[in-house]
């Protein structure tokens, strides 16, 4: 970790100074990550980075953004035969095969979460807090409200932001430990540095983003990201 001295003689750490990082173009085709071109994701994407917009206009946005990630995260997903009558005759109809679970990495990742509640209103929420140390970037818990028994087709991870990767690995670590069947991480922007850590860290998930950012700043930050996204959701600067 390199520290530099500041203007009134205090040490700053810089943990990402001097480390070496992926271009994006070497994680494109990581196996298993699903990168979004979708036109209407891109659009919101604009405003959302866009440091004029405000607060509730950010919170929707994430809120819009997670409603369309959910479309296609849970396109692969397992249906089974469910009988029913229509008002005119008897069929056979699918319905998911087995519950689905959100866990929202806390606070940034709520937003994203009440995206996939719109898509599917009975998905379980599970709630996991992690914070990110600003002088090594290890991810630290804080929280855990994850249930007891576990009856689940599909948990998703959530989180707006990929930078260093630690939050999403050691969430998906946790998630494992409770046995479920299998997993995804979902997130708005990632750096190529968190994706490829995540990517490798854990290659049996399924990973899904709306963007690839280029790179991360000697802090940790994505760029050219869109600042804190927790900060910006709750208005909390």
């Amino acid at each position: 970790m390199a520290e530099t001295t500041t203007h009134n003689g205090e040490r700053s750490s810089l943990p990402m100074q001097g480390v070496p990082q992926p271009r994006r173009g070497e994680v494109l085709n990581l196996p298993r990550v699903h990168i979004s071109s979708h036109p209407v994701i891109t659009d919101k994407l604009t405003a959302l980075r866009d440091k004029r917009t405000t607060v509730p206009e950010f919170y929707q946005l994430v809120k819009e953004i997670g409603a369309l990630l959910a479309y296609e995260a849970t396109a692969s997903l397992v249906l089974e035969s469910s009988p029913i009558e229509t008002p005119l005759e008897p069929m056979v109809g699918q319905k998911l095969a087995g519950g689905i679970g959100i866990t929202p990495i806390l606070r940034a990742g709520l937003g994203l979460a009440e995206g996939f509640r719109q898509v599917i209103p009975d998905a379980q929420i599970w709630h996991l807090g992690l914070r990110r140390d600003e002088e090594t970037l290890q991810a630290l818990e804080y929280y855990n409200r994850l249930p007891h028994t576990v009856d689940l087709q599909v948990c998703y991870a959530v989180d707006p932001m990929l930078a260093t990767g630690g939050s999403a690995i050691d969430a998906i670590n946790v998630l494992k430990r409770r046995g479920i069947p299998r997993l995804s991480y979902v997130g708005i922007i990632a750096a190529p540095f968190g994706l490829l850590k995540l990517a490798q860290t854990h290659p049996d998930i399924d990973i899904y983003i709306g963007a690839l950012d280029d790179s991360l700043n000697d802090r940790g930050y994505i760029l050219p990201g869109l600042g804190d996204a927790g900060d910006r959701q709750f208005g909390t600067f």
